[in-house]
């Protein structure tokens, strides 16, 4: 019995020293989170801008800098890299406050994060058509924006890199022999993709395929 209630104090006691830790851990000022958050932000420490951030949301949620807490730990994301956890804070933001001055911004935030994982044309497609419909949704409801102002040339790339990957499957169908599917994408290609240099391309190609196809019968 002694034995066990000497085991309960020491415990009891790490148990104790456990909770004085966290306490000296929350007792951080709201000034003195933000102030580390913004330091090592600007030092490139993103991940320890995070915590801080994250300790200033989570401990001070009705703080007055609450909101640029959450606006930061999505911005450390992206500059960590860390395209997905970006794009849901962003999107977060927005959720929650849909009247912030900051949206135009997040929402170019949000397209940018799609925009980095932009991969060859052989890959999935789906980060260069998420961007592209996000500077264009930034364009339709934010005009005047700053933000809407750099989206032109995200977009054109973003239209470039659908465009080459609809060349790379027409090709493909192409030297495959498969001469009415290639027809099929190249056609498709230049209806959705007017004035691009690939459009040009299956222009030429098309009648390549034609002449292909009818040799072939």
């Amino acid at each position: 019995m002694k034995k066990v209630l000497l085991l309960f104090i020491a415990v009891a006691l790490m148990s104790g020293c456990a909770m004085f830790e966290t306490d000296n851990q929350m007792a951080k000022s709201v000034d003195e989170l933000v102030s580390e958050g913004s330091s090592a932000f600007m030092a490139g420490e993103y991940e320890t801008a995070v915590k801080a951030y994250s300790d200033l949301k989570d401990w001070y949620p009705f703080s007055r800098y609450a909101i640029l807490a959450e606006l930061k730990i999505a911005d450390s994301y992206y500059h960590l890299e860390e395209y997905e956890l970006a794009i849901a804070a962003y999107e977060d933001f927005e959720r929650l406050h849909p009247r912030n001055e900051a949206i135009p911004y997040v929402i170019f935030q949000i397209g940018m994060s799609w925009f980095k994982q932009i991969d060859t044309v052989d890959r999935d497609t789906t980060p260069a058509q998420r961007s592209l419909a996000v500077f264009n949704r930034l364009n339709e409801q934010y005009p005047d924006s700053e933000y809407a102002g750099k989206t032109k040339d995200k977009i054109a790339a973003s239209l470039s890199n659908l465009a080459g990957h609809e060349l790379y499957v027409a090709d493909w169908y192409l030297r495959t022999k498969k001469y009415e599917a290639a027809i099929k994408r190249y056609e498709y290609l230049v209806e959705h993709f007017p004035g691009t240099a690939q459009s040009k391309d299956a222009l030429n190609r098309i009648q390549q395929a034609r002449t292909l196809q009818s040799q072939k019968k």
